[in-house]
């Protein structure tokens, strides 16, 4: 499908087609949205990125991200730099925070700036609603847009992530098959890798025989960085009545934390409570024992990103979903 046909099934100019691809402001928000659904419903790719075959580009890639402080987003954003900086392309990076409506106008920002792509870094990007998509589907109708860790079915919308609920599964299988059975599951995203990784713990549970009302979940809602409010929140939860023999975490900083709290009770490792994080980070090198922890292949994950936008800036036809395997690496914290 051509520009040609996307303007007479909308029923508007070529012009006003090409204002849409190009963001202009002299079309009305009702005309955009009939040729965005348009090209949307016919699964259109809009060719606005072949300008880098002539002279028309900047070289720039557009990169956002929500905390540039989490270890896990600090890596992805080395990664990726990296990778494009070795194709000749410079970078502008900002950082948005958590609220929709700040990542909706670092869009618009990186927009204005002539972009040849938008890379999101991070599954946090990706709502489970629609409607609030459509920031990125908007975006995708100009320039291409890659997402780190989390899928989006659009046009001109390509995802690389990691296989989150399998990867938890695994893990949490793993300890049933070694006897341990009192799991908790300590978390603290609903994101998109968020929720798959919930989806992966509850199916292992489900499937060994242990009843919904007896997975036991623990959601922390404070910083990142404070892990003795972590600490805290385990113990608040022994202190309930629970006492858990292992323990999984969503990411290698909780993890840390569950060690803590088993050195300031007492507890061996791993032969009171196992434990397992996530991300596999530099963090699994910071405790004693060393960290189980489940490698998400960041960096493999980075580079095929942007090779994925290099494909598209090119013109070739790349796959739209690419999914790595985790993996459980076994050290001290585990039997």
């Amino acid at each position: 499908m051509t520009i040609y046909d996307i303007s007479e099934k909308a029923g508007v100019s070529i012009a006003t087609v090409s204002r849409v691809l190009n963001g202009s402001s002299r079309v009305s928000e009702k005309t955009r949205q009939k040729v965005l659904a348009v090209m949307q419903q016919a699964g259109y790719t809009p060719n606005v990125f072949a300008r880098g075959l002539g002279l028309n580009t900047m070289k720039i890639i557009g990169i956002l991200c929500a905390d540039s402080s989490d270890l896990y987003l600090a890596k992805a954003i080395y990664y990726v730099e990296k990778e494009l900086k070795a194709r000749g392309y410079g970078s502008i990076l900002n950082c948005t925070g958590y609220d929709r409506e700040r990542k909706a106008a670092a869009m618009e920002m990186l927009l204005s700036k002539k972009v040849d792509g938008i890379l999101l870094l991070g599954s946090n990007f990706v709502y489970e609603k629609e409607e609030a998509n459509r920031y990125i589907l908007e975006a995708s109708a100009r320039v291409p847009v890659l997402v780190l860790n989390a899928a989006l079915q659009a046009p001109n919308v390509y995802s690389v992530l990691t296989d989150d609920l399998r990867s938890m599964e695994e893990a949490a299988r793993f300890l049933l098959e070694k006897g341990i059975r009192d799991i908790l599951y300590f978390y603290n995203s609903e994101s998109f890798s968020g929720r798959r990784k919930l989806e992966g713990f509850r199916k292992a549970m489900r499937e060994a025989g242990v009843p919904e009302k007896e997975i036991r979940l623990q959601f922390y809602r404070g910083s990142h960085e404070d892990i003795h409010a972590m600490t805290g929140k385990l113990r608040e939860i022994y202190e309930g009545g629970f006492e858990f023999r292992g323990l999984i975490a969503a990411d290698d900083v909780l993890a840390l934390a569950a060690v803590k709290y088993a050195r300031e009770r007492g507890l061996r490792i791993p032969e009171d409570l196992a434990v397992i994080g996530y991300n596999n980070s530099m963090l699994v090198n910071c405790c004693e024992p060393e960290l189980s922890s489940i490698d998400n292949h960041l960096e493999s994950m980075c580079q095929h990103l942007a090779a994925t936008l290099m494909g598209v800036l090119e013109g070739r036809q790349m796959p739209r979903e690419v999914y790595f395997s985790g993996e459980l690496v076994k050290r001290g914290t585990t039997p």
